[in-house]
């Protein structure tokens, strides 16, 4: 504890000296920085004074700070995809500066992925850190011509997919539960439509999406392994304007203007599958419907440039029905409400209130076999963010979230009287979590940079509830209670706090190269009640316990990071380390559905990942796209399983190739082609079978003892945008291509049956068994027309 307070008080009088090391007067300029034609502030954005060679990037909310001696200077912003603008101003006071950059169509899609400017994956202290314009996610060929960010993320290093057509993603050797995804810092606990085909983001509503494989800020907290950050669009504060598309599968327009020019706006879109109108007109599938639909708005005024209001919010669902009998849907709820206020120049703040609700719902709708069974997990929380710009070479930035989470597990309701169900309901849990965060930016010279921070975390589990003892299981298996405690509202049950320490380094070789480190700290308190490889919508989350320990992980990532030929070239090595422990996974044939002492499931062990992430990418000329490679290995250790002997994880796959290329044939064609290979994913499989009173049982191998075959795939696309008419505002363009064009079978899963023949007939007594290997796609063709005005 002594050590502690030294190390604390020594940080805060290095920080004071830092702020008063210049005796000359010093002035803060500040503002935001927008996009002229639609009046949408940019996201990091960067300010530079050459002379000097300090600078400054917006914050998540376009708005910067740079203090500077008193003095004339010629700054310069830049925006990835704008035109460069130089400003010509005399600091001798505060002062606040507001610029607007003009688009410059001919670097707009320069890029297929990429991070904030041409050079900055080399200076920036982040790594592990990749943006994702939404312009040239368009481009890539993707499943039913529906642009999406969640399977473009599936293509970068260090992350995998669980398989074709899911939207589940593994970073780093964590599992899919393990990555937060925050909607306009709302966050969404399920991202697929039609159970992974696509994702519940639109594109068209899309600012910006940034994924963090490591080196997490102190500001984020809650998961162990990565963060999505998907920020929406504010809406065109100019002018009027919509835009919308038709494809194979779905359909969508967004709709936005001002409310009041320059000072508020809206956004409006929505976004509906019509696959439910195939099937109603086909006899075979009569009563079967499959939709999902989505909705997005958001209304942001400018009350000053001292104070902003924003309102999102986000809604979608899928509806499944099979033969007018069975019925199955689940979605999202998000809402969020945002105030930056500036208390000065120099302090940012941001208050957000968000609310989150994922739910679920089976129906039977046999009037004696039926029932109806609902679950559901919200929570409400309360951010408070602040950013104090202390001078050009350090940033500090501190804040406190407090979160109130209500788990429903689900309730049964029959159908009728005469329905062999009974009205049941298992135990809701309900939590309060709590967290305060400081983190700092630090330039300490020209050549080193610094990124530092805590996260204390404090979760409590409270009542009302009852906590249950058990004895030992028997050979039986059966489960004995023998004690309970009974807690009243808000009494707590049993509290864990967590420090969260987070650190960053960059060095730069010279201009062209850099070193970086980094490492982290992570807690997660909810866990994913699921034994699958990919997450179902059925799945439900708890909250850690007496039943279940926090998981925590502790990362360590070191890069090389090198721009070649005037950047036209970035090139990247990283490799990292990650040490998990309290990880939950479930005992052989865990009985999940419906069961009330689901704790008795439970198991939690360690978990141990590395690997070494390769990234290659092209950002100049008229060929334009990225090579990643990654090695990685993810193994799991949980007593009680496997006979207490290591085993693979179920997204371990060791070798990873993505290339993604764009080529721009005129300034009307563009064509596009992406290919992946990965390494088959771990699969448990019967290896014999054995009588057991009377019956024959499977008798499996070791966990994860078996590999599917090899997963590669090769997708083509083309986009073609008409001759635009002067004057007009209408625009629009045509894309087609084929997905999966080699029409390869990559498998999904594998299964065992009783032998049979063509006919469908059992071969001999039944009892000699064959695996069966089931696919979703062959070679797909799709095309999309989109159009704005």
């Amino acid at each position: 504890m002594k050590k502690r307070a030294i190390l604390a008080s020594l940080l805060c009088l290095f920080i004071i000296q830092a702020g008063m090391a210049q005796n000359e007067p010093q002035y803060t300029l500040s503002g935001y920085i927008k996009d002229s034609s639609s009046g949408e502030e940019l996201l990091y954005a960067n300010v530079l004074e050459p002379t000097t060679s300090a600078g400054a990037t917006t914050n998540l909310y376009g708005f910067y700070s740079l203090t500077l001696p008193a003095g004339q200077y010629e700054l310069t912003f830049t925006y990835l995809g704008f035109q460069p603008l130089t400003r010509a101003i005399t600091l001798s006071a505060d002062t606040e500066l507001n610029v607007e950059l003009t688009p410059s169509s001919a670097v707009l899609q320069e890029v297929v992925v990429t991070d904030k400017a041409a050079n900055e994956s080399v200076k920036q202290v982040a790594m592990s850190r990749i943006a994702l314009p939404i312009e040239d996610i368009k481009k890539m060929p993707s499943l039913m011509g529906e642009p999406d960010v969640i399977k473009t993320i599936q293509t970068l290093p260090g992350v995998t997919s669980a398989g074709e057509g899911t939207s589940a993603f593994f970073v780093r050797g964590g599992s899919a539960d393990q990555n937060l995804v925050l909607l306009d810092e709302a966050p969404v606990y399920d991202v697929s439509h039609l159970f992974g085909l696509f994702s519940v983001f639109n594109a068209d509503i899309i600012k910006n999406a940034e994924l963090y494989k490591g080196g997490i800020p102190s500001k984020y907290g809650g998961r162990l392994s990565s963060l999505l950050e998907v920020t929406t669009r504010d809406g065109n504060a100019k002018q009027f304007s919509g835009s919308g598309g038709i494809g194979i599968l779905a359909a969508k327009g967004t709709i936005e203007g001002p409310i009041v020019k320059d000072k508020a706006s809206f956004i409006l879109a929505g976004r509906r599958s019509y696959a439910d109108l195939y099937t109603r007109n086909s006899e075979q599938l009569d009563g079967t419907a499959v939709i999902f639909h989505d909705l997005n708005a958001k209304v942001n005024w400018k009350a000053s440039n001292k104070d902003r209001f924003f309102l999102s919010a986000y809604s979608g669902r899928d509806i499944w029905q099979f033969d007018d009998a069975f019925q199955m849907d689940w979605g999202n709820t998000t809402t969020s409400f945002r105030w930056n206020h500036l208390f000065s120049e120099r302090l940012f703040s941001n208050l957000t209130l968000i609310y989150s609700d994922f739910d679920y719902a089976l129906q039977d709708k046999d009037e004696v076999q039926g029932f109806e069974w609902v679950a559901n997990q919200r929570e409400a929380s309360l951010k408070q963010d602040m950013t104090f710009f202390l001078n050009p070479d350090i940033t500090l930035k501190f804040g406190y979230q407090g979160i109130y989470r209500r788990f429903t597990p689900g309730t049964i309701t029959p159908n009728g009287d005469d329905s062999i169900y009974e009205t049941t309901e298992m135990q809701k849990q309900f939590a309060l979590d709590h967290a305060l965060y400081a983190g700092a930016e630090h330039q300490v010279s020209d050549r080193l940079s610094l990124e530092y921070g805590v996260r204390y975390s404090l979760f409590q589990n409270i009542g009302e509830g009852t906590v249950y003892d058990y004895a030992e299981p028997g050979n039986n298996g059966n489960i004995e209670v023998v004690d309970s405690t009974v807690y009243g509202n808000f009494d707590i049950i049993k509290s864990f706090q967590n420090p969260e320490p987070r650190f960053g380094a960059r060095f730069m070789i010279d201009d062209r190269q850099s070193l970086k480190l980094s490492y982290n700290r992570m807690v997660q308190y909810v866990h994913l009640v699921s034994n699958s490889t990919v997450p179902i919508p059925f799945a439900t989350w708890s909250p850690s316990s007496p039943y279940l320990d926090p998981q925590r992980a502790d990362q360590l990532a070191v890069g090389y990071f090198r721009n070649l030929q005037d950047n036209t070239y970035e090139f990247s090595a990283e490799a990292y380390y990650k040490k998990s422990t309290d990880v939950t996974d479930f005992v052989d044939n865990a009985q999940l559905f419906f069961n009330p002492h689901i704790v008795t499931e439970f198991r939690q062990g360690e978990s141990e990942a590395y690997g070494l992430e390769l990234f290659l990418r092209k950002n100049k000329g008229s060929l334009r796209g990225f090579v990643s490679y990654t090695w990685s290995k993810a193994e799991m250790d949980v007593p009680g399983l496997n006979a207490d002997q290591p085993f693979p994880a179920n997204h371990d796959r060791r070798h990873n190739l993505n290339v993604a290329m764009n080529y721009d044939i005129n300034n009307r064609w563009n064509v596009g082609a992406n290919f992946t290979y990965a390494t088959g994913r771990p699969i448990t499989l019967p290896v014999g079978q054995y009588e057991f009173d009377g019956y024959l049982a499977n008798y499996y191998s070791e966990r994860n003892g078996y590999r599917l075959p090899d997963f590669h795939r090769l997708d083509l696309s083309a986009t073609y945008e008409p001759k635009k008419n002067e004057g007009r505002r209408w625009n629009n363009s045509f894309s087609f291509g084929v997905y999966n064009a080699y029409n390869r079978k990559n498998p999904w899963t594998i299964y065992t049956q009783t032998k049979q023949d063509d006919d469908g007939n059992i071969i001999g007594d039944g009892t000699e068994k064959e695996a069966r290997m089931v696919y979703l796609f062959g070679a797909m063709p799709y095309f999309t027309w989109n159009f704005n005005f």
